[in-house]
């Protein structure tokens, strides 16, 4: 079958496109034919050596899927040949059959398309997670999502919206922002142009944010919680700047708020049947028309070296897709 493959740590143009074994199912397993891959920022990081999880070579990149069952291992019950079925497995989607640890899918309605099913289980997933288990993001809060046009703001901006919350996009652009209105977004703040600290203390008036979803860091993160109501929260989501922020301890003290973090791909771990529980309730609303699981653009598997360099150039509006 075919698969890319990262050999060694590098640029998405050194990835390669081989023939492999297919896989075979263990037990506990399932084995999944992809019909489509999603990629994220965090696959340009694994190829290059920079992310958290360094994978024993070969590997490759793309972490989350969608397809269908064509067999599963003794000890499986709850999923089935000719299921269709969406995962997560850290890396490794980007090839036509993964095996897969049964209780990392989860079933997709039959109106559901596998190029959108294809990249809610990372971004939506992390969000719903983040916002209903960390934050306990309650409706008439305000939420402040920074990084707002891409996979995970989009979902922020969606999920806080479905939650009841007024939502702040910021973003590094007024396409960017523009993007984020249609989606849902109350208001808008270009932190390009305009001071982030000063425009979410405006927006969010003498009562403050009540939630920041930061998965950007950098620079944006001191100013985002100094924007932050008493008791209010901030959610540590990723660092998609590049650069891990060093909050002064003192602002956390004086507002009385909280400081999260969102592992989500340790929690899926812990708590396999709630992440099965969160991804069912996600592909229903997707399905139902109420979450956009919006698609940028959908890229033959060997133009996967194109779309990473689309999400390297910030030129994403949502997700990128691998059809195969």
């Amino acid at each position: 079958m075919r698969a890319v493959l990262c050999t060694h740590f590098g640029p998405p143009d050194e990835l390669e496109l081989a023939d492999i074994p297919a896989p075979k199912a263990a037990a506990g397993e399932a084995v999944v034919r992809v019909k489509a891959a999603a990629l994220n920022f965090f696959d340009t990081l694994i190829i290059a050596g920079k992310y958290q999880h360094k994978p024993p070579f070969p590997f490759s990149p793309a972490s989350e899927f969608a397809g269908t069952v064509e067999s599963v291992g003794s000890g499986v019950t709850d999923i089935a040949v000719g299921d269709r079925v969406i995962g997560n497995m850290g890396w490794g989607a980007a090839r036509e059959a993964v095996a897969i640890d049964a209780h990392q899918l989860a079933k997709l309605p039959e109106s559901l398309h596998f190029d959108r099913a294809a990249g809610l289980t990372v971004t939506y997933g992390t969000t719903l997670y983040a916002l209903r288990e960390r934050a306990q993001l309650k409706p008439g809060e305000t939420l402040a999502v920074l990084g707002a046009s891409g996979g995970t703001g989009l979902a922020a901006i969606e999920l806080g919206k479905m939650m009841g919350a007024r939502v702040i996009a910021c973003a590094s652009s007024a396409e960017k922002l523009a993007f984020a209105r249609t989606h849902g977004a109350d208001e808008t703040v270009n932190y390009s142009a305009d001071n982030l600290r000063d425009t979410l203390k405006r927006l969010g008036g003498e009562h403050g944010i009540d939630v920041v979803y930061d998965p950007v860091g950098g620079p944006y993160a001191e100013p985002a919680v100094r924007s932050l109501a008493w008791q209010g929260r901030y959610l540590v989501v990723g660092f998609a700047a590049g650069e891990i922020p060093k909050i002064p301890l003192n602002l956390v003290l004086l507002k009385g708020c909280d400081i999260r973090g969102v592992f989500w791909g340790a929690w899926t771990k812990r708590e396999p049947q709630a992440q099965r529980s969160i991804m069912t309730d996600i592909a229903r609303w997707c399905a139902e028309g109420k979450l956009s699981a919006h698609v940028h653009q959908v890229y033959p598997l060997v133009e996967i070296t194109t779309a990473l360099r689309a999400i390297t150039d910030r030129k994403v509006l949502g997700k990128i897709v691998l059809r195969l």
